[in-house]
């Protein structure tokens, strides 16, 4: 009677409602066609023990931090620092913004955060110096990609609240593949500067080094101080997250554009972006107990056992469903509903769980990317005003690239598991 909770949720879907209320509603209607209603009576109880996790109030106050800086200048700090030590180069802009999304990923952890905040500095900039709207665009939607893998990560912590992960060595690892991702961008950048004839240049105008970086300072200090607290041990993940949102009100101070008005607004953005998170969390809860009732993850297991999947071929398996799901559905719901079903038999198989992380949470964010429900492409065509079906076609490109990080990722394990093991995770 499976197909009858996947019946279910096409049609709600089809009627047009939220995602994690189609999953809850289908779930809940799915006790009553294979006749289990007595096990609803426990469905509370699940419910809650799957959000009443210690290791999720980091996410809350990631959200937090995130927001705080966001609102009070620190982009503006961040894009001159950038163009201070990549300006002068051919395609200097299109260094800039991908610089810029790397030191802003270790701020926001939101690859929607980064592509919002960078559409409103960044696309402009580059239109005044000439570079073609599409482009701008695009490597702007790219770039944001990185926000979600370099630490602070919301949906690293989400993965690791659900599979019982450290925290630490999960944000540990996310370190390399979050550089890797934006080297690989600047020579994507590189090679379309000089294919285009980018503008750029020695003759650009540039801010000067040393007032931009001690500008830049409180707000590049903010992995440092979050990262390197936790790897060292000197705090935990959750103690990291309320040091950094001491840490982004005090720059906010620095920046001068902190005030009353804009840490409210900030608590408020947390509890609705938190809000939608534990409802999506609340949704997938229903759909594991009667999964768990059905026994679809035996039959998962039997599924593997028959076509005798390795280790590298399930995951490369578990990766095609991800990209598949993570086209039509967001990180948190695709976490919440197959990491549970997925994870534990790659882990079963000898894929580490912080490497298996790491590879898919920058499959769904590449997801963001990808048509045709690409949050990330909705947000940064609204802002930007470029056509949604041009940018998809200009961004495609730059996810050639990001998929081709994400192979080597999967096939290299060393590349995420390197900094965790050093320090003991």
């Amino acid at each position: 009677m499976t197909w009858v909770i996947i019946v279910l949720g096409v049609f709600f879907m089809a009627a047009g409602a939220p995602l994690a209320y189609v999953v809850g509603a289908s779930s809940v209607l799915g006790f009553v066609a294979v006749e289990k209603t007595r096990f609803l009576a426990v469905l509370p109880q699940r419910v809650f023990s799957q959000i009443d996790v210690f290791a999720l109030m980091a996410m809350c106050l990631f959200i937090t931090t995130g927001d705080i800086m966001n609102r009070t200048g620190v982009t503006k700090a961040l894009v001159d620092f950038a163009m201070s030590l990549v300006g002068r180069l051919r395609g200097g802009l299109g260094y800039v913004n991908v610089l810029t999304s790397v030191f802003f990923a270790g701020i926001s952890g939101s690859a929607t955060a980064d592509a919002a905040a960078l559409s409103n500095t960044l696309v402009p900039a580059m239109l005044q110096k000439g570079y073609p709207r599409s482009y701008a665009a695009a490597l702007t939607v790219a770039g944001a990609m990185i926000g979600p893998i370099i630490p602070p990560s919301i949906i690293l912590i989400f993965y690791g609240a659900l599979m019982q992960v450290s925290i630490g060595g999960l944000l540990a690892a996310g370190i390399l593949p979050g550089f890797l991702l934006g080297v690989s961008l600047m020579i994507a950048n590189w090679f379309f500067a000089r294919r285009h004839h980018h503008p750029g240049g020695r003759h650009e105008t540039i801010p000067p080094f040393f007032p931009t970086l001690f500008r830049a300072v409180p707000a590049l200090m903010l992995p440092v101080i979050i990262v390197g607290g936790i790897v060292v041990g000197v705090v935990t993940p959750t103690e990291a997250a309320a040091l950094a949102v001491v840490a982004s009100i005090a720059a906010g101070m620095f920046y001068g554009g902190l005030n009353v008005r804009i840490v409210v607004l900030s608590l408020k953005r947390t509890a609705i972006l938190s809000g939608s998170i534990f409802i999506i969390m609340a949704a997938a809860a229903c759909a594991a107990w009667i999964g768990a009732l059905q026994e679809w993850p035996q039959a998962l297991a039997s599924l593997v056992n028959r076509f005798d999947l390795s280790g590298l071929g399930l995951l490369l398996v578990v990766n095609l469903v991800f990209v598949i799901a993570g086209t039509i559905m967001e990180p948190p719901m695709c976490l919440a509903l197959l990491v549970p079903l997925l994870g534990p038999p790659c882990v079963a198989q000898g894929v580490d769980p912080i490497h298996l992380g790491i590879v898919l949470c920058l499959n769904m964010t590449l997801g963001l990317a990808s048509p045709p429900v690409g949050g990330t492409l909705v947000v940064v065509s609204a802002i930007t005003g470029e056509n949604f079906w041009s940018l998809c076609v200009a961004v495609l490109p730059f996810l050639l690239v990001e998929t081709i990080v994400l192979l080597v990722l999967i096939l290299v394990p060393e590349i995420s598991l390197v900094i965790p093991r050093y320090f003991g995770f």
